[in-house]
């Protein structure tokens, strides 16, 4: 680990490049080719015995390469995640708007993962789940590798219980509450996910909390944990999230506006811990703005 951030890793294939560096160069092609000549330069690539890579080292099939990604500039993201319970095999993290969980494209240092790692030591962290940078509430992390994958089964058996909450237009015309099903896939941008026709592979179960109109607070139990599930059923039913940045309409690249949080909050989460036995609930300590603020704000 090296200042918060854990070595990636490529497996080399065969393939005409003559040396480390061309296919590194090749195999990365959106990286400025000046940074793995100045990464090797630097000693910074490994095999998998921990021996310094040399750029003009020949390409041997299979080899395990091991570097650290950087990122000559980064934005800094002003909120914090709070860690809310720890014990020897689980962290939970109460994370912020706008904080990515882990890193991807031009998140590294301004993520979750890395924040904790590199204030708490925690190498072998690694989230357990992930929430959309633009949701905030609870995040389980584990601490060790030996248990990582008794707690895993837990999600992938069902057996964590999570609750959201979300404020969206009110419709007194649906019947409530609902259970919203439906088939889920990618959309035409990346970014984005739609329903299609099909068997379901998402369920939801959606309730009202409170009503001003023209907004609603609304309590969401997923039962299932597909990408963006609860901004796609909201909006499937015509009730937009508050301050939704990806749907319908997605914001353009760079116009992030930290005045105008996405309104969903991953509320709480329930489980049986499976190395204790011991019944766990932990609720997020932040809260969404009021029906009248945003009201009164327009949004």
């Amino acid at each position: 680990m090296r200042d918060g951030v854990g070595a990636s890793c490529v497996v080399t294939p065969a393939g005409p490049w003559p040396n480390v560096l061309e296919f590194l160069k090749a195999r990365f092609d959106k990286v400025p080719p000046i940074q793995w000549e100045e990464r090797l330069a630097r000693e910074d690539v490994t095999d998998d015995q921990g021996c310094v890579v040399r750029p003009e080292q020949p390409l041997q099939p299979g080899q395990r390469l091991y570097y650290f990604r950087s990122l000559a500039t980064e934005d800094p993201i002003p909120f914090e995640a709070n860690v809310l319970w720890q014990d020897a095999h689980l962290l939970v993290v109460d994370k912020p708007h706008f904080l990515p969980v882990l890193p991807s494209g031009k998140y590294l240092q301004e993520t979750v993962l890395v924040r904790l790692k590199r204030a708490m030591g925690l190498e072998d962290l690694s989230p357990l789940h992930r929430i959309d940078r633009d949701t905030a509430g609870l995040v389980l992390f584990s601490l060790q590798r030996a248990s990582r994958a008794d707690y895993q089964e837990l999600f992938r058996t069902r057996q964590i219980h999570k609750t959201y909450e979300a404020i969206a237009p009110w419709n007194p015309a649906l019947q409530w509450p609902i259970s919203r099903a439906s088939r889920i896939a990618p959309a035409e941008h990346f970014m984005q996910q739609c329903e299609v026709p099909g068997t379901p592979n998402s369920l939801t179960h959606i309730s009202v909390i409170e009503t001003s109109a023209p907004l609603a607070r609304y309590c969401l139990r997923p039962i299932t944990g597909l990408r963006h599930q609860l901004r796609v059923h909201m909006a499937a039913l015509g009730l937009h999230l508050v301050n939704d940045g990806i749907y319908p309409v997605l914001t353009p690249e760079g116009a992030t506006d930290f005045t105008r949080p996405l309104q969903l909050l991953a509320r709480s989460i329930a489980f049986t811990d499976p190395l204790t036995g011991k019944d766990h609930v932990f609720h997020s300590q932040r809260s969404l703005l009021s029906l009248a603020e945003l009201a009164s704000a327009g949004r």
